[in-house]
């Protein structure tokens, strides 16, 4: 028998670091890591070691490895039931257990295809987790996120409904106040928020992921403030009946309120500096709080005269118009400053419309887009959204000739394309 491969250096997150962010299980390209409403988890039957989820993590709980003998690895099924990584087993229990504790990684999976032996088309290979190469410097893990002692407190200063009252999708514009604490922040950046009480273990909640949905200035300009967007969860993705922990805590709050918060995040999801780049911005629902900052940014750099921005295009998709937030401001903004396309799945009469429809009707104007270095793409919403969106960009740059292989190759090498699912 050899010994050398009986153990395996184990990937496994960190369940007191992890914010539940699905950034690795969205960037897994061999769907090793999954979750529950508690932890998320690798199978070592599944990881080849890709690393391909290590750098998106914007905490470093999924950059965790531990020796382990083959036969014993941690399943999945142990691995939901932890709220802390177990030790590393000394050389004594690996020698007891008949292994090499010098061991390497286990060999690496190969790709796999379907019953008719095609490979499936895997969107997220083309995500870029470099930040454009002109985006300003990026602060990160400044509090938290090990423990509610590590966060920082931030009082509510604004809450406003921003989808229309009468509906069922009760989405909120929540502004934070951090007072004299430094919290600097930039668009494209998210930050964690700690709901109170304990969960069904009695433990305290994990913090929930928010992307940030004002600039780099604050939602009021010069105020050490910040806005996000979040939606009042009341079902599951499947539909079932469900009450978001942190999504109704954060939709009640009431101005003056005291939250507490860790963070920020993010070093990738960036938005360009330089001048005359242009941003393509592809959201749906309240994947659209990153977008509403980078577009803010650049209205108050226009409104300064001293910054000459590029093109701005807009895809905001939602099932009906009453459940888009910030439809009407949207409605507002300059045709020259913005070019906005809105998407919807669910109007009554009308037929079903994705934002990567609106995309294909509207390959002339990507066309140029795709092909300027200076263009960047932003893609944030339901993880349902991001195949479609990258095909679309796929099929539109291969009807204008373009090789596609080269040019995803170049979108994410070149920090271009951005994909934040969930």
């Amino acid at each position: 028998m050899d010994m050398a491969v009986s153990v395996i250096k184990q990937h496994l997150i960190d369940p007191e670091i992890c914010i539940r962010c699905n950034t690795c299980e969205a960037t897994c390209p061999v769907g090793a890591i999954t979750h529950d409403d508690r932890n998320y988890v690798v199978d070592a039957a599944k990881c080849n070691l890709c690393m391909a989820c290590i750098s998106p993590c914007p905490t470093g709980s999924i950059d965790n490895w531990r020796s382990m003998p083959l036969a014993r690895a941690y399943t999945p099924e142990e691995q939901l039931t932890w709220d802390e990584l177990p030790a590393e087993l000394a050389a004594e229990e690996l020698a007891a257990a008949g292994a090499d504790a010098a061991a390497g990684p286990a060999p690496a999976a190969a790709t796999t295809a379907d019953a008719a032996g095609v490979v499936p088309f895997n969107a997220a290979a083309y995500g870029s987790t470099l930040p454009p190469w002109s985006a300003a410097h990026a602060y990160t893990n400044l509090y938290g996120p090990k423990s509610v002692e590590k966060a920082i407190t931030a009082t509510v200063a604004g809450n406003v409904r921003v989808t229309e009252v009468g509906t069922e999708y009760d989405t909120h514009h929540i502004v934070l106040d951090f007072g004299a604490m430094p919290f600097p922040v930039l668009e494209g950046q998210s930050i964690g928020i700690l709901p109170p009480g304990l969960d069904a273990h009695g433990k305290p909640h994990h913090a929930r992921q928010y992307s940030i949905a004002s600039p780099r200035n604050g939602e009021r300009p010069g105020y050490n403030n910040l806005s996000l967007t979040v939606k009042r969860v009341l079902e599951d993705h499947q539909g079932r009946p469900v009450r978001g922990v942190a999504s109704n805590h954060v939709c009640d709050l009431q101005v003056g309120d005291s939250v507490q918060v860790i963070g920020p995040f993010g070093t990738s999801f960036l938005m360009p500096n330089h001048p005359k780049s242009h941003i393509v911005m592809i959201c749906t629902g309240t994947g659209s709080a990153p977008m509403r900052a980078m577009t803010e940014w650049r209205r108050r750099l226009r409104q300064s005269g001293k910054f000459e921005g590029g093109k701005l295009m807009l895809f905001f998709g939602a099932r009906t118009q009453q459940e888009l937030p910030y439809f009407g401001p949207l409605q507002n903004l300059p045709r020259d400053f913005i070019d906005t396309t809105f998407a919807f799945s669910r109007t009554p009469g009308a037929p079903k419309r994705y934002v990567q429809d609106a995309m294909r009707e509207r390959a002339a104007d990507l066309v140029p887009m795709l092909k300027d270095a200076n263009t960047f793409f932003y893609v944030c919403g339901l993880k349902s959204m991001e195949e479609g969106v990258v095909l679309a960009l796929r099929d539109i740059a291969t009807a204008a000739g373009l090789d596609w292989d080269a040019m995803g190759g170049a979108l994410k090498r070149e920090g271009r394309l951005h994909l934040e699912t969930y």
